[in-house]
């Protein structure tokens, strides 16, 4: 193969035969089971990540069923997000995510910085309650329960609150030692998680969801929700602050870097 054929059809890895193929990736059909719950302000400020700041003690944990994404197939996918704000402006910062396909765990990393690993999550309606679980090998790591469709949420406020910013903590391994790594990238990107088209929404009617994550959870709230909605391309998330160029400045730590999306793009 010559170095222009390389050139021209490197996208993803392995090379001939690509993990997920270049964007725009549309996501249909998608249903989610989101709780939100409280936990320990402490606990959670020593995990989100400077610049961005806590609002209040609040965790949303998401059972997603994504049956029909371009490129990536069917599959689910659960995890941690965690309401912050980063300069004055509300958002959510991604904690942690866990998905059972391996091309959109490969592509939410690289493209995105999205935190994904490969886990068991689950997102079904077992008659009248709809049942979400993750488990990681034998382990169950949450269950999460809510009462089938029992009553209608506004869905301007449900997608309102899941249009808001992004923010995603991308590291960029480095080649070599381990003390190397600040020659490697470690950028605070932002963005809009999805373009979304919501259908419909629902919350319980009366009694609360039921949620279990090492432990129950107080104050916990459940919405599900249908939405058809696509991932910008890799450019429409905005690099806000590089760790490794941080200065006095506090200007010097904004770039307004945007990723290419595909071979093309990164050729002009």
């Amino acid at each position: 193969m010559k170095e222009t054929e390389v050139r021209e059809r490197a996208f993803s890895m392995p090379l001939t035969s690509p993990a997920y193929p270049p964007g725009p990736y549309r996501f249909r059909q998608r249903e989610y089971l989101i709780i939100t719950y409280r936990t320990d302000g402490e606990k959670l400020r020593a995990l989100v990540p400077e610049p961005l700041e806590v609002n209040e003690p609040i965790v949303k944990f998401e059972f997603i069923r994504m049956p029909d994404s371009t490129g990536f197939g069917d599959y689910t996918e659960s995890g941690q997000v965690i309401p912050v704000s980063f300069r004055g402006r509300r958002g959510s910062y991604t904690h942690c995510m866990f998905l059972n396909d391996d091309p959109p765990i490969a592509g939410g990393r690289e493209l995105w910085g999205f935190p994904k690993k490969l886990a068991q999550p689950t997102l079904r309606a077992e008659t009248d309650t709809l049942v979400g679980t993750l488990d990681y090998g034998p382990v169950r790591v949450a269950t999460g329960t809510m009462g089938y469709k029992h009553k209608a949420a506004d869905p301007a406020a449900v997608l309102a609150s899941l249009a808001a910013p992004n923010f995603l903590l991308k590291i960029i391994p480095p080649c070599g030692r381990q003390s190397a790594h600040l020659r490697a990238g470690l950028i605070l990107s932002r963005g809009h998680r999805t373009q979304r088209c919501m259908d419909r929404a629902w919350r319980p009617r009366s009694s609360r969801p039921r949620f279990g994550a090492g432990g129950r959870a107080t104050g916990a709230r459940g919405d599900l929700g249908h939405a058809h909605h696509c991932r910008p391309d890799p450019r429409s998330r905005q690099v806000v602050h590089d760790y490794l160029r941080r200065t006095t400045g506090e200007e010097s730590c904004i770039s307004t870097t945007r990723l290419p999306s595909s071979p093309a793009q990164r050729a002009a």
